[in-house]
């Protein structure tokens, strides 16, 4: 038996020429993804990527695998296709804050409640990029944009609470320029079931330093917490700073050092759903915002039941036929 060759990221990459804006945060999230595959030696010919509508939708043409350009917020619908067709298939979904939340909302929710055994990697860069800089679901209030000049008055969704609220068994947050973005990543691929990756990515030309707060190399340390699980809520360039809970069941930005001590934070359980929302609430500047791995929890994937319910079926009453459908129960004719 012939032994499958030692695949590198270059032999991940197409022959396409890449067409995102220069300094655009896709970049640092493609070579990343091909530097995962490589390392977890996936298979081009067994690894499928599906695409909507938008900037981060071209991502399949510059992936030397199967790819799908589908339509807008639809990638989810067409991944789960893919998957119940060949459950082999290594697939993951690449969609962004417009796409994902806004037309294909209703899919992505479907997707996650599902356990569809997908990879679904959410680029928020809080602007619609490549429709020219309009507001999106996740834009900040007060947003000013083409589409809201005097500013937008709409609450944000917050992907990671909206991929609980589903029912998603992982879920995690990372940014396009961060260190943990490949571990991150890497847990998404060896997650059996929908695993859900919202990453903080920078659009340069239309909402350049969104993310600031979590890339300036001079603060970042102060304005996220690295989360790891069994793990203490600490964070800051020295390490002197927690999120504990209050009696009232509130999160606490504090001071490490007499009044209180690392015993005294929450300490991080990735089967902890309450917990991970509590997390996902979290939000600057109010609160440090955490990036890694928020929750993650195994269950039945939804392409087992549904050949397990098929395999079932046929032992129960044989092979069906579609002439006999067909022609059952009542029929009419039309002169």
């Amino acid at each position: 038996m012939s032994q499958l060759p030692v695949l590198t990221a270059k032999d991940f990459a197409s022959d396409q020429d890449i067409r995102w804006c220069p300094g655009c945060g896709d970049y640092a999230i493609l070579n990343q993804v091909k530097k995962i595959l490589a390392k977890i030696q996936a298979q081009r010919e067994n690894t499928v990527f599906v695409a909507g509508i938008g900037c981060s939708s071209r991502f399949p043409y510059y992936m030397g695998t199967y790819g799908l350009h589908s339509i807008h917020g639809r990638a989810p619908a067409f991944a789960t296709g893919i998957k119940i067709a060949n459950p082999d298939l290594d697939v993951w979904v690449v969609t962004g804050d417009g796409d994902g939340l806004s037309i294909g909302g209703n899919h992505l929710m479907h997707i996650l409640r599902r356990n569809v055994n997908v990879n679904i990697l959410l680029f928020n860069n809080r602007i619609y990029g490549l429709t020219k800089g309009q507001y999106s679901p996740t834009s900040e209030t007060g947003k000013k944009s083409p589409s809201t000049p005097m500013g937008s008055i709409d609450l944000p969704l917050t992907p990671l609470s909206i991929a609980l609220a589903a029912e998603a068994s992982f879920v995690a947050r990372c940014v396009d320029v961060d260190k943990n973005l490949g571990e991150v990543l890497a847990r998404a691929a060896a997650h059996r079931g929908s695993s859900f990756v919202e990453i903080y990515q920078d659009c340069n030309v239309f909402n350049h330093f969104a993310f600031k707060h979590a890339t300036d190399k001079d603060v970042k340390e102060d304005n996220i917490i690295r989360l790891e699980h069994g793990k203490p809520l600490v964070y800051g360039k020295n390490r002197d700073k927690g999120i504990r809970l209050t009696g009232d069941y509130k999160l606490e930005a504090i001071e490490l050092g007499n009044a209180y001590k690392e015993d005294d934070l929450i300490f991080h359980d990735e089967g902890d759903e309450k917990l991970a929302f509590m997390l996902s609430r979290m939000q600057y500047p109010e609160y440090p915002e955490p990036m890694g791995v928020y929750y993650d929890v195994k269950d039945d994937c939804y392409e087992d039941l549904l050949t397990q319910q098929v395999t079932d079926a046929i032992e129960q009453r044989g092979e069906g036929s579609i002439e006999k459908l067909l022609n059952s129960g009542d029929i009419f004719t039309v002169d």
